[in-house]
């Protein structure tokens, strides 16, 4: 697949994707972005704009369901091309972490799977992903402090949210590194399952989040993302909002349907 085939308006960027492919499977409702610059799969900077445009085409998708972000080989990612950040414009770098944050504002669940390195801007997309599957080869990092620099694509701020300020400065100001084990125990990755069954396990959840309504993914994903920061007497009422709204469609009625019929639901997002 090519850029032009997504149909998205964009029409300033290359047409052939910029270190990473693309492919639907609509009889499954996926879409896999497949990192592929081995043997690191580093991510230069016009492949972040490229990224982003992906998520967004594949959102608006109706083949598609459920997004999984993967590589090829034994490594993630290990990160962007340090030499384009001495290149890149300060309007261009100013985009950095808005265009890595597009599975964050993705409406469809987006699951990152990765073994071996996943450092810098590889582990700052993972973080902005709704699910992350690990494995013991997995080593998250944020290594910026090495180069003089700090996270600059959101990496620092969501995973503060997620594991705390003392954890967080541990990982980013001494550049360490955390493994997939360690990753799952703290919360910051879904599951950590063995090497061999990275694939086996992405694909159960491919299949798992595609059994649940496409409406009420959406709205609980968006709920969750929007009152992340919200005092708790907020978050509980946009969250009786979205379940007002949510018990007028068509998938909450075949819901409670098939459950008194004992039946398998089939939801069609509506």
């Amino acid at each position: 697949m090519r850029l032009d085939e997504l149909g998205h308006p964009a029409t300033t960027l290359p047409v052939e994707f910029d270190g990473f492919t693309l492919h639907i499977d609509p009889q499954r409702e996926r879409a896999d972005i497949v990192l592929s610059r081995p043997p690191f799969n580093v991510i230069s900077m016009g492949q972040r704009d490229q990224l982003r445009i992906a998520f967004e085409a594949l959102d608006s998708d109706d083949r598609v369901r459920v997004i999984v972000l993967r590589s090829e080989g034994e490594h993630f990612s290990s990160g962007g091309d340090i030499r384009g950040f001495l290149e890149a414009s300060p309007e261009h770098v100013s985009k950095l972490a808005w265009n890595i944050a597009a599975p964050a504002r993705c409406g469809k669940p987006v699951i990152a799977a990765a073994r071996g390195y996943c450092f810098g801007v590889g582990f700052e997309v993972s973080l902005a992903c709704d699910f992350r599957l690990v494995t013991p080869t997995t080593l998250y990092a944020l290594p910026e402090q090495k180069l003089g620099q700090i996270p600059g694509s959101g990496g620092s701020a969501r995973l503060q949210k997620m594991v705390g300020i003392t954890r967080t400065k541990d990982i980013v100001m001494r550049s360490r590194r955390i493994t997939g084990p360690q990753a799952a125990d703290w919360g910051v990755a879904t599951e950590c399952v063995p090497d061999s069954e990275l694939e086996a396990a992405t694909d159960a959840l491919v299949d798992e989040l595609r059994s649940f309504s496409p409406l009420a993914q959406r709205t609980a994903k968006k709920l969750l993302n929007d009152t992340e920061d919200s005092p708790l007497s907020i978050a509980i009422e946009l969250e009786g909002h979205c379940y007002s709204r949510l018990r007028s469609s068509e998938d909450f009625r075949e819901g409670v349907e098939a459950f008194h019929a004992k039946r398998r639901p089939n939801f069609t997002g509506k």
